[in-house]
């Protein structure tokens, strides 16, 4: 009997050890990082479908939307031709209840005005509607042209659009039609310095949460916004400091928001439903890459695009190779580290209680046998 335990006992709590420090190496991994090839895209836009299990990215100019896979293969998912030429696909989302893709488009300068959502079904790939977004006459005549610019949808199927240019947002319900949803005169009450670069980018990133409200976040001041998707009214987000230049916006399954800047990634939490929130950590990203978006991937795992969107924009040369890459909250693993050390200290406890517990029994028996 002594002999059976003392073969099967080590083993046991050497399964432990190895166990407990596969997960701390495993915890303390890099991140992701999925670089992929594909000439000229110049993505902005990026969402995960849950399904399909892949990522989906939008292009600046090419009518086309592509699913990149974890190792970085690409397929052309959208092919929209009848779109006017050189329209830029922003943000897109993924309607999983009704299996769409959403995709907002607009025309940059010096196109010809032009901002439109697209559906396109997921399992046909057909486009379902393009639905026009359209402005105020009369409120937004000092404007050149609307800039729709990010999308989120709820459980029924309606889409709601961001308009950047004039601080409002358009809802898009699921037969395509499109009104003004909410134009709240908080999102205009914050001064903004118009001699800093991209101060017309206004309302931005935006998510819904099942709890029936949107969380809206605006570049050029810096500040959130948290807004009733039953009626439009919107008020702001207290938060210890503002967000200089966010874009886009996330959510994880925990409650946790992640927003990107072209330099940094917040982490934000909030106890009362986003009256107030916390920034309770933040993360340098590369600015010279242009990161626009992020998205919640698989095993909520946190991806920003690279999309050298300005490099694009201005034309400052080609490009083939493009990344999207995992940011990670350096707190949280931290804390994550924490944990596998103990566990890696209860292991190595056991291993040495059984020891001693051993070195009693073999004494014992020594004792019985002589």
């Amino acid at each position: 009997m002594a002999v059976s335990m003392s073969f099967i006992s080590p083993i046991f709590a050497s399964l432990i050890i190895f166990f407990v420090i596969w997960v701390g190496a495993a915890s303390a991994s890099k991140p992701h990082i999925i670089s992929f090839r594909s000439p000229n895209l110049y993505p902005e836009g990026i969402t995960w479908d849950p399904i399909d299990q892949h990522l989906i990215v939008g292009s600046l100019r090419q009518r086309t939307i592509y699913s990149v896979s974890d190792a970085g293969v690409v397929d052309t998912l959208i092919s929209d031709l009848s779109l006017p030429e050189n329209v830029t696909f922003l943000g897109v989302t993924v309607d999983n209840h009704h299996r769409r893709l959403l995709a907002v488009i607009q025309a940059m300068e010096p196109l010809p005005p032009f901002s439109a959502l697209a559906a396109y079904d997921l399992r046909s790939r057909k486009r379902l509607f393009l639905a026009p977004l359209h402005g105020d006459a009369d409120l937004d005549s000092s404007l050149s042209r609307q800039i729709a610019n990010d999308v989120t949808v709820d459980f029924s199927g309606n889409a709601y659009v961001t308009n950047a240019a004039a601080n409002f947002i358009w809802k898009v319900n699921a037969k395509g039609e499109a009104s003004i949803f909410s134009r709240s005169p908080v999102f205009t009450e914050y001064p903004v310095n118009r001699s800093s670069p991209y101060s017309f980018c206004g309302l931005n990133g935006i998510l819904y949460n099942s709890l029936g409200y949107l969380l809206v976040v605006q570049s050029n001041t810096g500040k959130m916004f948290k807004v009733d998707a039953a009626d439009g009214r919107a008020r702001l987000v207290l938060l210890p400091r503002d967000l200089p230049w966010a874009d886009g916006i996330a959510v994880r399954k925990d409650g946790t928001v992640v927003v990107v800047s072209q330099s940094k990634a917040w982490f934000l939490k909030s106890d009362d439903g986003w009256a107030q929130g916390t920034i309770f950590d933040e993360t340098a990203l590369e600015p010279e890459w242009f990161p626009t978006s992020v998205t919640i991937g698989g095993g909520e795992r946190v991806y920003v695009i690279y999309g050298h969107l300005e490099e694009g924009v201005f034309g400052k040369g080609e490009r083939e190779v493009f990344s999207i890459e995992e940011v990670k909250s350096e707190r949280e693993s931290g804390e994550e580290k924490t944990w596998v050390y103990v566990l890696v200290g209860l292991g190595l406890a056991y291993f040495l209680f059984w020891r001693f517990q051993m070195k009693q029994l073999i004494k014992n028996m020594d004792k019985k046998t002589n």
